[in-house]
């Protein structure tokens, strides 16, 4: 088509635009610099291969409209035309501006046949493809029969455009359009290649609400929400420091889920490209069906975020407008804090890091501190004119109630009108409609009348009668704590105390019965159990034992001081969950109780204190380590305001006893791991012969525990003589002196009998010094993470000649304390003690991290630190004169030298030096 400058062609014109591409492939005029360059140039050739071109992607459509040259740049808009499904018809709107070139450039085609004469070019002009695709680009123009805009080869390989054919639209772009051209989210599907309408499921709603479906639909719901006076704003602390980006690591999974997910989170607009100097850790935990959540780790931002103080409801305060209602509706908001928008400009600041790029949050996301209170203040001034009417809203749950059906009806009729007009959506299949009972937050409500959920009380209402003594012994230390509460508690417990005492057999009769069924009444009731005031702190008790979790919550009383209870919870553990460790069982402790009391506790007015008697979960909210279920359960926790406060055991009885309700009554059966025929048989020892030879002469009044012989008093010396001075025993302490005979003998008093007899061994008295030294200025070496990693070695030395051998090697585990003790004929060189190490340690256990040594010549050689350095190990010498600095291979010499000594012939006791 021929150009005239400062015009526009004729949109009826069946003559097209052109984009021009050289020979090479490159599009003229893609880049100012370019453009200059080829602008330069006498000839450039022009290929229009009408659809034959590999190096072409030809997108053909027609102008529409035309408009009067403006100072803000032009744009060209390429999207699917509504006239047909065909994805290559797009229209262009509004026209280009044109200008003339200074030299006109001549356009070939493949054959060299002259197709026309290039004089004029646009000036730049915003591309805008696919909807949020935006580049600003200066076009060649050229009459084309058949493609109104050519973009070349190399435009496609630096944009990498990838189409989903069956949906007939651009389905990604390359990293360079994600951080230079992307300016939103993917613009939903054009309605002309939409294939259906979305398919709502009703069957759970009512058919006289149907009118109302769209506020049932997920993809709505899904949608970018509008912004409104309640967008949540992130104030942040004045001078706080902004959080450090964090970037994890992830599998080949992980990393293909998080791509799904960025891509969903674009086209669905609630994400966007981000160049903010914050950063979230993202990553991704295993749900229980074994998909992947993404999970954002915003405690940094949480910390140095102004607390937002607008309050929760109280549930209290709708019980007198419930009064006489008899028909009730529950609604639960589909993705509720998605439906709030991120205050505009405060984007920035939920940005999180992930392997393809860096982006940043339109919609309100879970785990920000302010999002209880920031939503509770949208749903408030949503429904306030129906508030405590006929409507009470805690968060995304709703509550309708009413006094009769037809009247009911008309008010759920404006409730879903409401939150229809507001764009808030409803997620049909936890809805609850025109109920007589229903549960909510805890109570039930039901005909007028509201109670007490009795979930909140089934922990102790259902507690089982013990049928040991032991379960007993825990039932009385959980009712312990609330005997100041219970009038005549000693009378009314007397039955079962007796019970306890260990001179009686343990029977259960129907004194006990009735004492521990008015016990249990007793806990349920005032004023033993007291109604949650949110106005006031709250305290969470939990605790965990093999079998079960409990918790208890309970509150101050102001009066008196006392800690009163406001509810019981317990539940038994699953097989799976029996094989967390320690930790993790108490850390579900607090998660499930928090959980059930998610109500009182979320918003609550004042921070609560959770006791646990795990001393490590108090760092849980500052830990930088978690695992895959730690990290899971801590975007949870991050909903609640609280602080983790270590509480003694011996403390922490009532929640303690809740978590044994489930513990067997008598243990396990013992299971054989072992083959019979690799077990190896038992020792004798001629004192045990001895001691059952002797087993009529004497009886003995207390049982004794099985596996055990009871000892005359004719044979308690030898018999101590033999666990302390024997060879094996190598004169032991006390304790290890006890352990040992146990294992074997009793008799009444043995512990005071042994130690009569270890404090008169002139042995032990001459050899062993005292084990009290000054501790000095200790301090302690890094703590290793696996056996054999770090060792300590040292030279026990002076030592009398035994078979040849006046040198002990101490080489210790710091980790596992293991120890090798290697006998030498004289102190090794530096290479000796390298082989040494080499053939008694390293090919058992494998090479290790670091050595620490004292600063014997050994030590300090050239050759000792080339051997190290070739193992990858590290030195570490103590300091001069300060052997405190080796203190486990010291300690170990310091154990080895008595049972050195004693072991020996008694021609020569001179003590070893080291």
């Amino acid at each position: 088509m021929t150009e005239r400058s400062g015009h526009y062609p004729d949109p009826a014109d069946p003559e097209r635009l052109c984009l021009a591409v050289n020979h090479q492939g490159i599009m003229l005029g893609h880049q100012a610099d370019a453009l200059s360059k080829m602008a330069s140039a006498q000839q450039e050739l022009f290929h229009r291969l009408d659809g034959l071109s590999q190096t072409l992607l030809e997108l053909t459509g027609q102008f529409s409209g035309s408009a009067a040259p403006a100072p803000a740049p032009p744009s060209v808009n390429l999207e699917p035309s509504t006239s047909t499904s065909n994805p290559e018809n797009y229209r262009l709107q509004p026209e280009p501006f044109f200008e003339p070139l200074d030299n006109p450039i001549n356009a070939a085609g493949l054959g060299g046949q002259h197709l026309s004469c290039i004089t004029h070019r646009t000036r730049p002009v915003l591309l805008i493809t696919s909807g949020n695709h935006h580049e600003y680009i200066r076009f060649f123009v050229t009459t084309s029969p058949h493609s109104p805009v050519v973009l070349g080869y190399s435009w496609l390989k630096v944009h990498n455009p990838q189409f989903d054919w069956a949906k007939q639209r651009v389905s990604n772009w390359s990293g360079f359009c994600l951080a230079n051209c992307l300016q939103s989210a993917i613009p939903p599907v054009p309605p002309a290649i939409i294939p259906q309408l979305e398919d709502i499921d009703l069957s759970s709603v009512p058919s006289c609400y149907h009118e109302y479906k769209a506020v049932f639909s997920k993809s709505k719901a899904g949608s970018l929400p509008p912004h409104r006076p309640y967008d949540c704003a992130i104030e942040l602390l004045p001078g706080a420091k902004l959080p450090k980006g964090h970037l994890y690591n992830l599998s080949g999974p992980e990393k293909t889920a998080m791509e799904t997910y960025i891509h969903e989170a674009l086209s669905s607009g609630q994400i966007r490209p981000s160049s903010s100097p914050v950063g979230a850790g993202f990553f991704f935990v295993e749900k229980k069906d074994k998909t992947l959540r993404p999970c954002i780790d915003y405690r940094e931002l949480n910390q140095i975020t102004i607390k937002d103080k607008y309050a929760l409801p109280l549930i209290s305060s709708v019980f007198d407008s419930v009064q006489g209602a008899q028909v009730f509706s529950k609604l639960d908001l589909r993705n509720a804090y998605h439906l709030v928008r991120i205050k505009e400009g405060d984007e920035w600041k939920t940005a999180f890091n992930t392997p393809i790029g860096h982006y940043e949050y339109l919609v309100m996301p879970f785990g920000l501190t302010n999002a209880p209170a920031v939503f509770q203040r949208l749903a408030n001034d949503v429904l306030r004119d129906f508030l405590n009417r006929f409507v009470f809203v805690y968060l995304d749950d709703i509550l309708i109630f009413s006094r009769d059906p037809i009247q009911h009806e008309n008010h759920v009729r404006l409730v879903l009108s409401r939150l229809l007009e507001n764009q808030l959506y409803v997620k049909a299949e936890k809805c609850q409609f025109h109920a007589t009972s229903i549960q909510f937050l805890g109570y039930i409500f039901e005909a007028g009348q509201i109670r007490p959920d009795p979930a909140k009380l089934e922990a102790v209402s259902q507690w089982e009668p013990p049928t040991t003594r032991k379960k007993l012994q825990q039932f009385l230390g959980f009712a312990n704590f609330y005997r100041r509460f219970i009038r005549n508690y000693s009378t009314i417990a007397a039955p079962l105390t007796q019970l306890t005492s260990v001179s009686k057999p343990f029977t259960w009769n129907s004194q006990a019965q009735e004492a521990f069924d008015q016990l249990k009444s007793r806990f349920i009731s005032a004023p033993i159990l007291i109604q949650p005031d949110a106005t006031k702190q709250f305290i969470v008790e939990g605790d965990a034992s093999d079998t079960g979790v409990g918790a208890v919550l309970s509150q101050r009383e102001e009066a008196s001081s006392k800690i009163k209870p406001c509810a019981y919870f317990s539940r038994k553990l699953s097989p799976a969950e029996r094989n967390y460790d320690v930790g993790n069982r108490e850390l579900l402790a607090i998660k499930l109780a928090l959980e059930e009391w998610r109500h009182w506790l979320e918003g609550a007015t004042h921070p609560f204190i959770v006791w646990t008697d795990h001393k490590n979960l108090a760092y849980l909210r500052t830990a930088k380590r978690l695992n895959a279920r730690q990290a899971r359960w801590c975007l949870f926790f991050d909903r609640f305001n609280f602080t983790i406060t270590y509480r003694p055991g011996s403390r922490n009885t009532k929640p303690d006893a809740l978590s044994r309700k489930f513990s067997p009554d008598d243990a396990l059966p013992p299971v054989t791991i072992i083959p019979a025929t690799c077990i190896v048989g038992s020792l004798t020892w001629d004192i045990e012969t001895r001691v059952k030879n002797a087993q009529g002469e004497e009886t003995c009044d207390t049982p004794c525990p099985d596996g055990t012989l009871f000892v005359p008093t004719s044979l308690r010396s030898d018999v101590i003589a033999w666990g302390h001075s024997s060879r094996i025993a190598c004169h032991g302490g006390v304790h290890r002196t006890l352990s040992l005979l146990r294992r074997r003998f009793f008799w009444p008093k043995m512990e005071k009998d042994v130690r009569e007899f270890i404090g008169a061994c002139t042995i032990c008295a001459r050899s062993k010094s005292g084990n009290s030294p000054p501790a000095g200025f200790l301090h302690p070496l890094p703590t290793p993470h696996r056996p054999w990693s770090h060792l300590a070695v040292d030279f026990v030395t002076g030592l009398p000649s035994s078979q040849g051998n006046t040198v002990i090697l101490t080489i210790v585990d710091r980790f596992s304390k293991a120890v090798h003790f290697i006998p030498l004929p004289q102190l090794p060189s530096a290479t000796e003690t390298a082989k040494i190490l080499v053939n008694h340690v390293f090919r058992h256990h494998g090479i290790p991290v670091d050595i620490v040594s004292d600063r014997g010549p050994q030590f300090i050689s050239q050759v000792w630190r080339a051997f190290c350095s070739a193992l990858g190990a590290s030195v570490s010498l103590s300091s001069g004169y300060h052997p405190q600095s080796n203190g486990q291979a010291e300690r170990a010499n310091q154990n080895s030298k008595p049972a050195s000594v004693v072991s020996l012939p008694r021609t020569n006791l001179t003590g070893p030096s080291s």
